[in-house]
């Protein structure tokens, strides 16, 4: 049984992430804890009521978002055919942060799906800033859903890395995991400047995945080096020209996920909102 926590805000851009989700794991036994998480910084400060009862008016604050919360429990369960999947709402005033951790442990938590963050002014942020949050603060596997993707069996999965880090059996399981769901392809990548070498460790740890990927998934997968002195230039590129479904990153390799995902603000549509990415924490 996979246990899933999905924060949501009752966007449009939740829902979507929602529906991707249920689609992705459609034979897989799971529940999905929906999380939401007020808004409001502290308990709010009310006013004496007319009535003289601070708690009533305290609680007609809170009633709108647990509305939301019931009805969207129900349209996912009146809607949803798929028998293996189980929903439970959970209702949070307080951090959001706070509240993801405190799940986690709580509910035995397996992965966090979210959406990304929607449009800011004229220009569109490459994710939000609670989406950004879990992937570098909250140490669980991560699915991040762009708005308006519709789902697609992931036949080309990319996996941009750097291989300076040890692919460790957490990693590895957590990958294998993602990839038995379908019958995908694995494009591993590295982007390298004009010249440069891999060294000694980069080298092993390569040797190590290829050997893990051969013997887990012969004949799908394949090694693939981009020169660019921009990586995220190359990944672009590669994105698009090998029609990739799903992009995999591993969040232990901070330096190099940050480069990727959190350098800019973007003025076009590119990879990082066309297409759903898997970050793996150990």
């Amino acid at each position: 049984m996979k246990n899933i926590l999905f924060p949501t805000d009752f966007s449009e851009n939740a829902w979507n992430a929602l529906k991707y989700a249920q689609r992705l794991f459609s034979k897989t036994k799971c529940n999905f804890y929906i999380l939401h998480v007020s808004d409001y910084i502290d308990y709010p400060t009310v006013s004496i009521s007319l009535e003289g009862n601070k708690d009533v008016e305290t609680q007609e604050l809170m009633v709108p978002s647990k509305k939301q919360l019931n009805a969207l429990l129900h349209k996912v369960e009146s809607s949803n055919a798929i028998k293996k999947h189980k929903y439970f709402g959970i209702h949070e005033h307080g951090f959001f942060l706070e509240s993801i951790k405190k799940h986690l442990e709580e509910k035995k938590i397996d992965l966090i799906v979210m959406g990304t963050k929607g449009v800011t002014g004229l220009r569109q942020r490459i994710i939000g800033s609670n989406t950004g949050d879990v992937i570098t603060k909250v140490k669980c596997n991560a699915l991040i859903i762009p708005l308006g993707i519709q789902y697609a069996e992931p036949k080309e999965v990319a996996f941009p890395t750097d291989y300076n880090i040890f692919y460790s059996h957490n990693i590895l399981e957590a990958l294998s995991d993602m990839l038995h769901l379908g019958e995908g392809k694995i494009r591993v990548m590295n982007v390298s400047r004009i010249g440069r070498e891999l060294s000694n460790v980069q080298e092993k740890n390569k040797e190590y995945l290829l050997d893990y990927l051969n013997e887990s998934f012969p004949g799908r997968n394949s090694f693939h080096t981009i020169t660019n002195r921009n990586v995220n230039a190359a990944i672009q590129c590669f994105i698009e020209s090998r029609d990739i479904d799903m992009i995999i990153m591993v969040a232990k390799n901070l330096n190099f996920i940050q480069q990727v995902l959190f350098d800019s603000l973007v003025e076009k549509i590119s990879f990082h909102s066309s297409v759903p990415f898997f970050v793996i924490h150990e």
